[in-house]
């Protein structure tokens, strides 16, 4: 329960305002401190009128004991009741005047005279008695509230007995007294707290609200991008302290502004000149890759031509070994074999012209590899809605390679991986090396439609495709397995259908490592 009324506490306080907080803050301290110091005066004013009060009274005690003292018999007793009676007629102020023998620690009551109701107790006069020393008490009498004291006065000789006189007067005047000081300092402290609040409401707009709303204005038109403005607050207060804080921020935001557009703007350029090598990049291992399937194809027509061609220049040789033939036989026989040697010299001159460059071997990274391949791809990658996931670790063992026939091998993989995901899948690439064979085997899996075990021996034989709707297919395969044999590696692939293609490469590990 105190726990959620905290709670509102705060919550409420959250949403009152700075001037709100001040002002409440403001008449609670000095309500407080007001308070206090109305408590403190009334205290010191009340110990002052009953001081003077009990000096008024220890005056009248002291002369009733003197009388008592030198008329202790029975007719100066009667006569000093009879005394203290007509005196408490003649004084308004006084209500009762009791004279008490003390002895041997019993309390006898000796004369007095009284206008009100009241009876000493006997412990408090006899304790007055054994500490000598007098005694006021504030009393609540039928007529009104009243002041009681008990003076002791000791006797002549220490056997002595000894007399107390108790004596009460009433306190209406220091009551009214009071009572006129406690209205007196009501309305002044309500008028000096009235004061302060209407200095305040004035000093507030000078002191808080116009350098406030001017940081807030500036910090809006901050906010808004314009980064010139500061605060106009010239002063050397705790205003003038954050006015000063916040331009020196506002400074190091500017000068970081500036800097991150030189920046944006030299990588918007490094951002064009590396697409530009992207694109050139592309472009060489497109070329290089039709040229790898042109030199292909040309394998292929040269042995698929070459074969029968040599077995007609073959046969029309041996023709020509007869004799006899009439010389247009003979002549055309001969034609024969030239037009083969030609047309044999033609499919040499064609494959020497599709014949791919000779290996340019550098020293790679797999990691370097990949993270120039896989921007060749991406377009691709985002239209068919596949991820691509590579886990290659920077410290796996470098490749002796060239650089543009691996990637056209890697693309032509994963453009094998995403036709067998039309409708999106997941690509993984990682890369672990044997060091002991000085192998790095490089996994490309995916989670495509798989292939089935009798095609799967089939899928790296030139032109070989399960598509037959478009264009030229099956080349890719071939010029991956060709491209891998060319660096001295194999390729193996693993299947299941429904589950997905996995490619493994093995090329061998270079001698040296790139740090």
């Amino acid at each position: 329960m105190l726990k959620n009324w905290l709670a509102k506490i705060i919550d409420y306080n959250s949403n009152l305002t700075v001037r709100f907080r001040l002002v409440a803050l403001t008449v609670a301290g000095l309500a407080v401190t007001m308070a206090v110091w109305g408590i403190i005066h009334l205290t010191a004013l009340d110990g002052i009128l009953v001081e003077q009060q009990v000096k008024r009274l220890e005056g009248v005690a002291e002369t009733v004991s003197t009388f008592y003292q030198h008329f202790p018999t029975k007719q100066g007793i009667a006569t000093l009741d009879s005394a203290l009676k007509d005196h408490i007629q003649a004084d308004v102020r006084l209500a009762r005047i009791d004279i008490f023998d003390i002895r041997r620690n019993n309390v006898n009551y000796v004369a007095g005279a009284s206008r009100v109701q009241y009876e000493w107790p006997d412990h408090i006069v006899a304790e007055v008695s054994a500490k000598g020393k007098s005694r006021y008490i504030k009393l609540e009498t039928d007529a009104g509230p009243s002041l009681g004291l008990l003076y002791p006065v000791s006797g002549e000789t220490r056997d002595s007995p000894r007399i107390i006189v108790g004596i009460i007067a009433f306190s209406r005047s220091n009551e009214e007294i009071m009572n006129r000081a406690r209205q007196l300092l009501f309305f002044s402290s309500a008028g000096l707290l009235l004061a302060i609040l209407l200095l305040l409401a004035v000093s507030y707009g000078w002191m808080i609200g116009r350098p406030l709303n001017m940081i807030i204005e500036t910090i809006d038109e901050f906010q808004k991008g314009r980064y010139v403005e500061r605060i106009p607050i010239d002063r050397k207060d705790e205003w003038g302290q954050l006015a000063d804080h916040f331009n020196q921020m506002a400074d190091e935001i500017q000068n970081v502004m500036a800097r991150n557009l030189d920046l944006t703007s030299h990588l918007a350029d490094r951002v064009r000149e590396e697409t530009l090598n992207v694109v050139q990049l592309q472009k060489q291992v497109d070329d290089l890759k039709q040229l790898t399937a042109l030199g292909q194809l040309t394998a292929n027509l040269a042995h698929d031509l070459g074969t029968p061609l040599h077995s007609i220049a073959g046969l029309a040789r041996l023709m020509l070994e007869r004799e006899g033939w009439p010389p247009d036989v003979a002549h055309k026989l001969n034609l024969i074999v030239e037009q083969t040697q030609r047309l044999d010299n033609v499919i040499q001159n064609v494959r020497k012209a599709t014949r791919l460059p000779e290996l340019h071997f550098e020293l790679m990274t797999v990691h370097k590899i990949l993270s120039d391949t896989l921007p060749l791809v991406e377009p691709l990658i985002q239209k068919s809605h596949v991820t691509i996931d590579v886990h290659i670790d920077r410290s796996t063992a470098s490749l002796y390679v060239d650089r543009f026939r691996i990637q056209t091998a890697l693309m032509n993989i994963i453009q094998n991986s995403i036709d067998a995901m039309p409708d999106g899948g997941k690509i993984i690439i990682s890369a672990e090396d044997d060091r002991a064979a000085k192998i790095i085997k490089i996994l490309i899996t995916d989670s495509g439609q798989g292939i089935e075990a009798d095609l799967l021996k089939k899928v790296c034989e030139p032109f070989f495709s399960s598509h037959n709707d478009e264009g030229m297919r099956g080349l890719g395969l071939a010029i991956v397995r060709d491209i891998v044999k060319a660096h001295g590696g194999q390729m193996d692939m693993q299947s299941t259908p429904g589950s997905g293609t996995s490619v493994i490469l093995y090329l061998r590990m270079a001698d040296q490592v790139i740090d």
